[in-house]
């Protein structure tokens, strides 16, 4: 095996550079959506892709049920399309392509057919999004049997994760984040084997505490631990990158040695996958020194301020006063 290439790059081009490694590999993947051709996406995710590989990377009316009905068609005939749906607010205007077309494939036709389709999204809030722009909607999809659900919150995922998900024989909702596409570069290595789907990851080790989370609300989590360990408060992240399937083994071992758990992510936090880990943990019988905590999105509309939108999504700040006292029986029963 050829030594593995290792680039400083943004989480953008780390997108990218998978996308132009699938499209090198396998002439039956295709690329297509809204400006991800001439344009080179409204990020500039995709740019250069239809200078390199002409026709295979095209653009669309702006029609989100046209595309995934095409992307399902073609994937039934043989190509492995991968398509980018600009915001995933926008998803919602193609649900029955994406729930009961994609999803179903495999079990109406009795395995007979697969839909090796890849959707590529992004979502989260930011300044002036305002409510058709920043809703973050993977519960929603994992919540779907046939469905996979991908998160990535590093550049490495970024790449990684994706080609997971474009080997796929079945369809794949990888779901980016615009805050992170242009943020520093980091170090990725290219050019390795692609790794199975699933499996969370363990972003700082601790003892006092698991903070499972996901997607670009990590930076915030990862903040609050190392305030929270300048205080002497050991916090485990585990980032669970893939929502289904949903590595509830890693968090059960960590949730083991620490005894607490808490759940932060920027989703609403009523009805989000936050309760899905906090119910599985609970019906493990791991024992829990006190309850476990969900912390979320309050059930808003996002708004456009920036002010109000501070307001309501996690903080880092919030997150170590939540921690701190989530652990304060703890600490003062140790201090006793």
């Amino acid at each position: 095996m050829p030594e593995q290439t290792e680039k400083l790059l943004t989480y953008a081009e780390a997108v990218n550079r998978a996308l132009r490694r699938k499209l090198e590999e396998d002439e039956t993947t295709l690329l297509f959506g809204e400006d991800v051709g001439i344009p080179g996406g409204v990020f500039g995710v995709t740019k250069g892709l239809t200078k390199r590989f002409g026709n295979r990377v095209f653009d669309t009316p702006i029609s989100e049920s046209a595309i995934l009905g095409g992307a399902i068609g073609a994937a039934l005939v043989g190509r492995r399309p991968i398509v980018e749906i600009m915001w995933a607010d926008f998803t919602l205007v193609a649900l029955d392509q994406i729930v009961n077309q994609a999803a179903n494939v495999r079990y109406v036709s009795k395995g007979h057919l697969n839909a090796p389709l890849t959707i590529r999204t992004q979502q989260g809030s930011g300044p002036g999004a305002c409510a058709q722009h920043s809703q973050n909607l993977e519960a929603l999809f994992a919540h779907i049997p046939g469905l996979i659900v991908a998160m990535p919150a590093t550049a490495q995922d970024a790449h990684d994760l994706l080609l997971s998900a474009i080997e796929s024989d079945d369809p794949v909702i990888v779901i980016e984040n615009r805050n992170l596409y242009h943020g520093p570069k980091q170090s990725v290595k290219l050019d390795g084997p692609v790794e199975p789907i699933g499996g969370a990851v363990v972003r700082r080790a601790g003892h006092d505490i698991t903070v499972v989370t996901w997607g670009a609300i990590q930076g915030r989590v990862i903040e609050a631990a190392d305030i929270l360990e300048g205080e002497g408060i050991s916090t485990e992240v585990i980032d669970m990158r893939w929502m289904r399937p949903l590595d509830i083994e890693a968090v059960l071992a960590s949730v083991s040695r620490t005894g607490h758990l808490m759940v932060v992510h920027e989703a609403h936090e009523f009805g989000g996958l936050g309760a899905e880990v906090v119910a599985s943990v609970v019906e493990s019988g791991v024992p829990l020194r006190q309850s476990p905590v969900r912390m979320g999105t309050p059930a808003v509309r996002i708004p456009a301020a920036p002010s109000l939108l501070n307001a309501v999504i996690p903080s880092a700040v919030r997150i170590v006063e939540r921690v701190k006292s989530i652990l304060e029986p703890s600490l003062q029963t140790v201090t006793r």
